[in-house]
C-alpha cells in the first residue's frame, strides 16, 4: 500500500444523483450497449448503484404486475416487524376469490372455504402472479384495497420514489404508475431489505395450489390442484437470474424487473413497455449478457487507514475514515492489480471537528485511477497546551 502526502487543498466531494449516475470511468464502456426495443430500461450494479444503461428512464409507464413487489415488500416489512407471520392463516374473502378478479387476471385460484397461509399467498404472487393473492394480502394489512394502495404510495414516498404511485395492489390498473429509474431504485432496496425472498419466493420455478391442506374435508381426495410455472422465463434460460417479477397489461406492454448474479457481481435490470414477452426476454438477455461481459463489482481490501500527523493538538495523529464505500464498479478487464494511495490535506491543525474533510484515497490499477473516496476525521480533535502550540508553530514556520 502506498502513502502519498501532498500539500494541496482537498477537492470537494459531490454527492451522487438522487437515483443513479454513471461514473466517468465507465462512460466510454457504456457506449457499446446493445439496442433494445422496449420503451424504457435501466440497468445498475446493485452493490455500488452505478448506472450502466438507461433508455427513457423517466418515462411514466404503468408497472402492471411489478406492482406486486411493493405489495410483497409491505407484507415482508410487517413480518420483520413482528406484526405478521409467514404461517398465519389469511381469510379468503369474496373480494379475493379468483372469480371476483377482473377478466384476463393472473390467478392462484383462491376459492370459498379454502385455508391459505400468508406464505402461500406470497408464493402465489411471486410465481403465477395471482391478482387474487394480492387482494387477499392487501386486505390482511388494510381495511380496503384502496386503503392498502394508499399505504403503498406512502411507502414509495418514504423510500424516495417521487413519481411511483398505486391505486390497487395487483397491478391490473392502468392508473398505477412508475418509471424505469424509480422502479430500479425500489428493486435495489427491495433486494437489500429482503434477500431471502430471492431464494424462498422469486427463484421458485413452479407453484401448485390448492393442495389437500387448503380445501375442506369434502375435497381433500380431489383438491383439483393446478401447477403453474414462474412467469419469469429467464429463471430457466439465463444463468444467474434469481428474480424478480414480470408484468403485463395492455396500457403498459410487457414489463420485467430482473436481478442476476455471477462471480459476486449482481445487476438490477428493469425494462418497461415491450411489445411482447419474447421481445422483453430478448432485450433482457442482451443487456444482462453485455453487462456481465463488460463490468464487475470490485471490493478492494483497504486495511488500516493512514494516520497523518496532527499539529497543535492534544493527540499526535489523526484517525481517518472513508466518507463512503470504497467498493466500485470496474470495467471487466481492469482492477486486477490495485494500488491504494492516500492524499492528505496537510497540515492538519487542531482544533478539528469530527467528519472534517482531510483528503482522499485513490484506488488505481496499471492503467490509471479507478475510484476516489474522500477521507474524514474519525472524531473531534482538541487543541494542545500552549507550549505544544508554540513549538508546532515554529516547526510549521520552518516546514513552509
Amino acid at each position: 500500500m502506498k502513502f502519498i502526502f501532498l500539500f494541496f487543498a482537498f477537492i470537494p466531494y459531490f454527492l451522487s444523483a438522487q437515483y443513479f449516475s454513471t461514473p466517468p470511468l465507465l462512460t466510454p464502456y457504456t457506449a457499446n450497449a446493445p439496442e433494445i426495443l422496449s420503451k424504457a430500461a435501466v440497468l445498475i450494479d446493485i452493490h455500488t448503484g452505478a448506472l450502466l444503461y438507461s433508455k427513457n428512464p423517466n418515462e411514466e409507464i404503468p408497472p402492471a404486475s411489478l406492482t406486486k413487489l411493493m405489495t410483497m415488500h409491505i407484507a415482508m416489512s410487517e413480518i420483520d416487524a413482528g406484526r405478521a407471520s409467514w404461517d398465519e392463516i389469511i381469510p379468503v374473502t369474496v373480494q379475493s376469490w379468483a372469480r371476483s378478479q377482473p377478466p384476463r387476471s393472473s390467478l392462484m385460484f383462491l376459492a370459498p372455504g379454502q385455508i391459505v397461509t400468508l406464505r402461500e399467498l406470497m408464493l402465489g404472487m411471486a410465481i403465477p402472479s395471482g391478482n387474487d393473492a394480492a387482494v387477499a394480502v392487501a386486505l390482511r394489512f388494510a381495511p380496503t384495497v384502496e386503503d392498502f394502495a394508499s399505504n403503498m404510495t406512502s411507502e414509495a414516498r418514504r423510500m424516495g420514489l417521487n413519481v411511483t404511485r398505486f391505486t390497487e395492489a395487483s397491478g391490473i390498473s392502468e392508473y398505477n404508475m412508475t418509471t424505469a429509474q424509480e422502479f430500479a431504485f425500489f428493486c435495489r432496496q427491495y433486494v437489500r431489505l429482503h434477500p431471502q425472498a430471492l431464494v424462498e419466493l422469486h427463484s421458485v420455478k413452479e407453484f401448485s395450489y390448492p393442495t389437500a391442506a387448503n380445501v375442506s374435508e369434502a375435497y381433500k381426495n380431489n383438491p383439483q390442484t393446478i401447477t403453474q410455472e414462474n412467469r419469469n422465463n429467464l429463471l430457466r434460460t439465463f444463468p444467474g437470474v434469481d428474480g424478480l417479477k414480470t408484468g403485463y397489461i395492455d396500457e403498459s406492454g410487457y414489463n420485467i424487473a430482473l436481478t442476476a448474479e455471477r462471480n459476486q457481481t449482481r445487476f438490477i435490470l428493469v425494462t418497461l413497455g415491450a411489445e411482447n414477452s419474447r421481445s422483453r426476454d430478448i432485450d433482457s438477455m442482451h443487456l444482462l449478457t453485455w453487462a456481465f461481459e463488460n463490468f464487475k463489482t470490485v471490493r478492494p481490501e483497504i486495511g488500516e487507514t493512514v494516520r497523518p500527523r496532527l499539529w497543535k493538538g492534544r493527540a499526535d495523529y489523526v484517525e481517518l475514515k472513508p466518507a463512503g464505500p470504497t467498493d466500485f464498479t470496474s470495467p471487466f478487464d481492469r482492477a486486477d492489480n490495485l494500488v491504494i494511495e492516500y492524499f492528505i490535506q496537510e497540515p492538519l491543525i487542531a482544533p478539528l471537528q469530527q467528519d472534517t474533510a482531510a483528503g482522499y484515497l485513490v484506488i488505481s490499477d496499471e492503467y490509471g485511477e479507478l475510484n476516489r473516496v474522500p477521507l474524514l476525521t474519525e472524531r473531534e480533535y482538541e487543541k494542545g497546551n500552549i507550549f505544544k502550540r508554540i513549538w508546532h508553530s515554529i516547526l510549521l514556520l520552518f516546514r513552509k
